[in-house]
């Protein structure tokens, strides 16, 4: 539906701040998907920002969760579907464990999604 990144590294990909991205940019679109920057600073606000406009999927590290700085957005995670430790760019596996977090606007009971023997 629509791309950007800070720093584009495909053709297509527009180069926009996360706070650029509005109604306009997402008309179409059902979810907004992304691994966010993991710092607290940048995260918390992209998640209010996205999930006025759409639900909104966030990869990140699970530990966050269990945090006190969680609680003002916590209330708004719909799911919590386990993914483990990543293998990120070059093939490398990061040491944390992480999860896809389903933000919406709207207060909601947390689901949460263990991994399996199959993954």
């Amino acid at each position: 539906m629509w791309a950007s990144d800070i720093e584009p590294q495909l053709e297509g990909v527009l180069q926009n701040d996360y706070s650029e991205l509005g109604e306009n940019e997402v008309y179409e679109s059902q979810y907004i998907i992304t691994n966010p920057p993991w710092d607290r600073q940048l995260l918390h606000p992209m998640i209010e920002h996205f999930t006025k406009l759409r639900p909104t999927w966030l990869l990140f590290d699970a530990d966050w969760a269990h945090t006190r700085q969680s609680a003002p957005y916590i209330k708004n995670c719909a799911k919590i579907v386990s993914v483990g430790r990543i293998k990120w760019f070059g093939n490398m596996t990061g040491k944390d464990n992480c999860v896809w977090y389903l933000f919406e606007n709207r207060t909601t009971e947390t689901k949460f999604y263990g991994r399996t023997n199959d993954r």
